[in-house]
């Protein structure tokens, strides 16, 4: 007899808890249009998880929003700066108290979940044409049918490598699918005298493992939901054989899980610890402030299976649905997504600007690896497309590394996963 997911995680003695993502009545019809239509003034709050440090609170404040207060004189803007890792938790709380931020930047992937949860207000969808962008990367600003963000920066998540390792192997080619990426991390891998791995051939957890997983997911031509957002899709073979191949790497020497970089710090690749790894198209700003001897020794490509594929990640700029000053909200809305903004934003994180107006801007063809991953947008999937997501996208990481530490086999790790996905979308 086969058995439900949910007896699977019953038999397992595993839960299904879930994570909070908003305390308000949801609805399936999204909130209506705010009425901007009066003069932009009042006190506005702007959450922020975009502009990181000193560095970006003089980009933010001491560049942008005095150029923004020079337009728009009557309205006041505070900002409560954040990162990611507690964004979601801010905006529930706001959702919550009633003290939702006016304006508050958004990951690839939460426009459905905040946008069926009435927490931000669709835009004008004339915006969406005010400026050029790659349908790849407007879609995630949309739901049902509606715009709901203008995207300003991308991440996307692609393979980097060591020339000199390579050409050091006799290897002259980057690998077309997962069976060349496997002959060519094993001959990469280096041991010591004891057999002890030196150098592994591959590093795919020095990046956000949920990330890493769906970018592979996306290279084996898998997906994450249906259309609608209602059907769980990454349990099929393309899902199981993504998280399988960690298992088949780690087990085989050619990758090591142990040998994760902390965000920031010098990646794997920089320490000649590994020859090839994920990384984010940031990771040209980092070589050039850790390690600008190897810039020229460290090439990219687009990792894929059955077809090349990264995940596009990145930030969005939406507007509150509840703002008591909607006029002034979307004013710094429509600022931050102009292309003046997304440039100054991109430049301070090494991040590609959505705009497809400003690939041929300085910035662009000064940095490589966002040249890179411009020329790649065609190949690029977002995470997320279901107003489930941010219940779920919080369970994927731990979920997943219970087999990557030998705890769960790769199918009962996804079989818990779509457990955990299908009893939050049927909470809808």
């Amino acid at each position: 007899m086969e058995l439900s997911r949910r007896n699977f995680l019953a038999a397992m003695g595993l839960g299904t808890a879930t994570v909070m993502a908003g305390c308000a009545t949801t609805s399936g019809s999204g909130a209506p249009a705010a009425d901007a239509s009066g003069p932009a003034q009042g006190d506005i709050t702007f959450l922020c998880a975009l502009f990181e440090g000193a560095t970006g609170k003089e980009t933010l404040e001491g560049n942008l929003l005095k150029q923004f207060k020079k337009k728009y004189p009557d309205v006041n803007v505070t900002v409560d700066y954040t990162d990611y890792g507690s964004l979601n938790e801010k905006i529930t709380t706001g959702l919550a108290s009633g003290l939702m931020p006016d304006v508050v930047t958004l990951g690839v992937g939460w426009i459905p979940a905040f946008a069926y949860k009435n927490a931000i207000a669709p835009l004008p969808d004339e915006l969406a044409t005010r400026y050029t962008y790659e349908e790849r990367v407007l879609e995630p600003s949309r739901y049902d049918g509606k715009l709901y963000a203008l995207p300003m920066v991308l991440d996307t998540r692609i393979a980097a490598y060591r020339k000199d390792f390579f050409e050091e192997a006799g290897i002259k080619d980057t690998p077309k699918d997962w069976a060349e990426l496997r002959e060519m991390a094993k001959e990469l891998t280096v041991r010591d005298a004891g057999g002890r791995v030196e150098r592994v051939g591959f590093d795919p957890f020095s990046i956000d493992l949920r990330q890493c997983w769906e970018t592979l997911l996306f290279g084996n031509s898998g997906q994450l939901f249906s259309p609608d957002g209602r059907e769980v899709l990454f349990d099929g073979p393309e899902g199981v054989a993504a998280l399988q191949l960690f298992l088949d790497m780690i087990k085989d020497g050619s990758a090591d899980f142990a040998l994760k970089t902390e965000v920031g710090q010098p990646t794997s690749l920089q320490q000649g610890t590994s020859a090839i790894m994920m990384t984010n198209n940031s990771l040209y700003v980092q070589l050039q402030q850790q390690s600008p001897e190897l810039i020229d020794k460290i090439g990219t490509f687009v990792m894929g299976n059955t077809a090349p594929a990264m995940l596009q990640g990145g930030t969005m700029i939406s507007q509150s649905a509840s703002s008591k000053n909607p006029a002034a909200a979307r004013a710094l809305v429509e600022f931050l997504g102009s292309p003046d903004a997304v440039l100054v934003a991109s430049e301070q994180r090494g991040s590609v600007p959505a705009i497809s107006d400003l690939i041929d801007s300085d910035y662009v063809k000064g940095n490589p690896m966002v040249a890179f991953a411009v020329e790649n947008l065609d190949k690029a999937w977002s995470e997320g497309g279901t107003p489930a997501w941010m219940e779920i996208r919080e369970k994927i990481k731990p979920t997943l590394e219970t087999a990557v530490v030998g705890q769960q086999t790769a199918e009962q790790a996804i079989a818990q996963l779509a457990g955990i996905a299908d009893d939050a979308i049927a909470r809808l």
